[in-house]
């Protein structure tokens, strides 16, 4: 799809200071910031005078900080209806209430005449959230209950174009049964379980495929530029070894990010033993499949040999800690897999494990919680690591890093302007680390992206949020009796799993 836009007057942002996030870590006190054509055409102290004449727009920085926005770099949409509704778990069992393995046709949940509406007004409602807190870019693994459509794609890219957010989108959709995506479960089941599982909906390779072919070529590329798309396999072990290819096969033609969850919990070392006779680290590398295009993500239980097969093959790790925590599935290794080299980037997960898309409270939580796996506080994450990776990781993380995640002329404007009068920064002692614990995302009082102001005085420009939250509300109801079906699937489910659980629990790992 073309990415050119019309030529436009100028912005000019004046006497902020500025944070340019880049290489030499400049930062000016007072500095001048010039917009054209969606790009950063000038920056630096006085940047703004030839400007001044033609500008469409002077927005006055005096006492505002000047910065990159911040890139979510792992979430998935669908749960956006989900927050608050569902107590901690482990993610085996948690995932009976939020992919319901048994789920079928949503028409018996009164949703299917309105599916797409759903779809994107759920969408739409996360996108506002994130601007709103100066978050410009998302990277959206979005899984798609019970089957992906190529509607249900359109809404939820159209929700992106149209809130004015950064968006990156893959289909993240498994092409397994359910109980041979985890160990013992098969045998746990009993034969009528099984048989509700294998008559579930489930996609074949094809057809997946050509919903990934309508992805690319109607929204790769559209609203500017603005929005692309990722390929996602799920994890290696929830699709067959000839789609997980296919996909690699794709992402390297159009040169996607690819989404795999890696080694989230206990249970998935524990199914790489006893089902691959590897860890599903090395699965991937000996299928040939782990390289610079990945974003593994969470990489929790990983040993030392995954680690240095994660940092020979240029992937990124995406750190969720707030959702590691809400389901108890552990530490992830930051200062080993920083020290080998392995870029990390930062993401709220979903609105149903971490219940907020508030990528400040990630990037406070990453900061501290590191210091529990540690006790040499020499290697617990710096204020200015952790910033890198809210940014300049999520940048790279969708292969953005050469016009993402920093100020510098020729860079995509994608920046936040944040009111330095608040507590989070009275009085101001340290920027970076005052930006990482202290700040909350209220602070932000302008969120441009592309070059667009689309956060301002309040509002999301072009969105009646008092409308949307209205119809989000109405169109819960009908979720809500959806919901209600599959969780008692879930509940009669719940035991197996656990007896699951438990069993991989008395395994010794090696």
């Amino acid at each position: 799809m073309s990415t050119a836009t019309p030529s436009l007057s100028p912005i000019v942002i004046q006497n902020a200071h500025v944070l340019a996030m880049d290489d030499t870590r400049h930062e000016w006190p007072v500095a001048d910031i010039v917009i054209q054509d969606g790009i950063i055409a000038a920056l630096g102290p006085g940047a703004a005078a030839p400007w001044l004449a033609r500008a469409a727009r002077v927005i006055d920085g005096r006492g505002l900080l000047a910065m990159p926005g911040l890139v979510n770099a792992h979430f998935h949409s669908p749960g956006n209806f989900m927050k608050g509704c569902l107590e901690g778990m482990p993610l085996e069992l948690f995932m009976l209430y939020e992919v319901p393995p048994l789920a079928g046709d949503s028409a018996k949940g009164g949703l299917a005449a309105q599916a797409d509406r759903f779809t994107y007004v759920r969408t739409l409602l996360g996108a506002v959230e994130m601007l709103r807190r100066g978050i410009t870019t998302v990277h959206d693994d979005a899984y798609h209950v019970p089957i992906v459509t190529h509607t249900g794609l359109d809404a939820m890219l159209q929700a992106y174009a149209d809130a004015g957010i950064r968006a990156t989108v893959a289909i993240d959709q498994p092409n397994i049964v359910e109980y041979d995506k985890y160990p013992f479960l098969r045998d746990l089941l009993p034969p009528g379980e099984r048989a509700h599982m294998d008559a579930a909906p489930l996609q074949s390779e094809a057809e997946l495929l050509a919903a990934y072919h309508h992805l690319i070529t109607h929204w790769h590329g559209a609203a500017g530029g603005r929005l692309r798309a990722a390929v996602s396999c799920s994890a290696p072990q929830r699709v067959t070894p000839s789609y997980f290819r296919a996909l690699s096969a794709l992402s390297k033609q159009h040169d996607l990010p690819f989404n795999i969850h890696i080694l989230e919990t206990r249970l998935q070392r524990v199914l790489g033993q006893e089902v691959f006779g590897e860890s599903l680290v090395k699965y991937v590398h000996r299928l040939g499949l782990l390289d610079e295009r990945m974003m593994v993500i969470h990489a929790i239980w990983v040993d030392d040999e995954d680690i240095a097969l994660l940092a020979a093959s240029g992937c990124t790790v995406a750190h969720n800690p707030v959702c590691n925590l809400r389901l108890g599935s552990g530490i992830m290794p930051w200062r080993k897999l920083s020290d080998a080299g392995v870029p990390l980037c930062l993401g709220t997960d979903e609105m149903n494990t971490d219940d907020t898309t508030n990528l400040w409270a990630v990037t406070k939580l990453a900061g501290m919680v590191h210091s529990l796996a540690d006790a040499d506080c020499r290697r617990w994450p710096q204020a200015e690591e952790v910033l890198h990776a809210a940014i300049r990781g999520g940048a790279r993380a969708i292969r953005r890093h050469a016009d993402l995640g920093q100020l510098q002329p020729g860079f995509r404007a994608d920046l936040v302007l944040l009111d330095l009068d608040t507590h989070a920064f009275t009085p101001l002692n340290d920027l970076r680390r005052q930006l990482v614990f202290c700040e909350d995302g209220s602070s932000v009082r302008y969120t441009i992206v592309d070059g667009r102001v689309v956060f301002e005085d309040g509002r999301i420009a072009g969105i009646d949020e008092k409308a949307l939250r209205a119809e989000a509300r109405a169109l819960h109801a009908a979720f809500q009796a959806v919901a209600a079906r599959q969780s008692g699937d879930a509940e009669r489910l719940a035991p197996y799993y656990r007896a699951m659980l438990e069993r991989a629990q008395a395994v010794a790992l090696r």
